[in-house]
Order: C-alpha cells, then sequence, then structure tokens
C-alpha cells in the first residue's frame, strides 16, 4: 500500500494531493510552485525556482532521501522564452554538474496561483 507522505516543515498543499507518496522505494513528489507557507508567490523565476527546490528538498527529507536521488523531474514554465534561462542558473545550484537528475521542462499557458515555475520529481529512498 502507498506511504502518503507528510511534513509540517514543507509548504502546505491543496486538500486534493499529498506532498508525496512513496511506493515500492520510489517517493513521488507532488508539483511545487515558488511560494512559502503562507501560499503567497515569492518574486521572479530565480526566487519562485529555489523555493520550489527548497520546499522539495524538505519533503524528500521527511521521505527518507534527498535531492542527490531524484531520478527524474518534471519542469513547467509559463514563459519558456524569458525564464529557461535563469530558472536553469538556479536549478544547476542544487545538484552536482556531473549527477543530474533526468529532466523534462515544458511551457504551459498557466500554473497554479499565478505561478510561472512549477517542478515534481521522482526519487529513490537509498539503502541503508
Amino acid at each position: 500500500m502507498p506511504e502518503v507522505v507528510f511534513t509540517p516543515e514543507a509548504n502546505p498543499v491543496l486538500p486534493v494531493f499529498s506532498q508525496a507518496v512513496i511506493s515500492k522505494g520510489t517517493i513521488y513528489v507532488s508539483g511545487n510552485i515558488g511560494c512559502d507557507k503562507n501560499m503567497k508567490i515569492v518574486g521572479d523565476i530565480k526566487a519562485q525556482t529555489r523555493a520550489a527546490l527548497e520546499n522539495i528538498a524538505i519533503v524528500l527529507k521527511a521521505s527518507g532521501s534527498d535531492l542527490n536521488y531524484i531520478v527524474k523531474a518534471n519542469i513547467y514554465l509559463t514563459n519558456m522564452a524569458r525564464d529557461f534561462k535563469p530558472m536553469n542558473e538556479v536549478y544547476a545550484e542544487f545538484f552536482d554538474k556531473d549527477r543530474m537528475p533526468a529532466r523534462t521542462c515544458i511551457g504551459v499557458a498557466a500554473l497554479p496561483m499565478g505561478a510561472d515555475f512549477e517542478m515534481e520529481c521522482t526519487a529513490e529512498i537509498p539503502e541503508k
């Protein structure tokens, strides 16, 4: 049976999904937008990217993992032409340049709460 992950250290989620779910040693992290604990969007694309990745790191830690174990990331941007380069600058700060996860980046028409960035990911739980 899948295990729902909840940590009060991470930003709250809407009541229609979980922060993450663990199934068979894999963590499926729900989409994270760049907001604070009060669900307010936090500035430009760099700030939103940083806030979302920091929150994902908190959820992964609560799941027994961390950013180093992300296998696949999916990123959604509302303005690919404007935001792809600055988003990547911040994204690269969170990962070893020789061990980047697989990734897809998709341009979308809109994101929740007017966000410019959203990221979801799949990660492994490391063996102890």
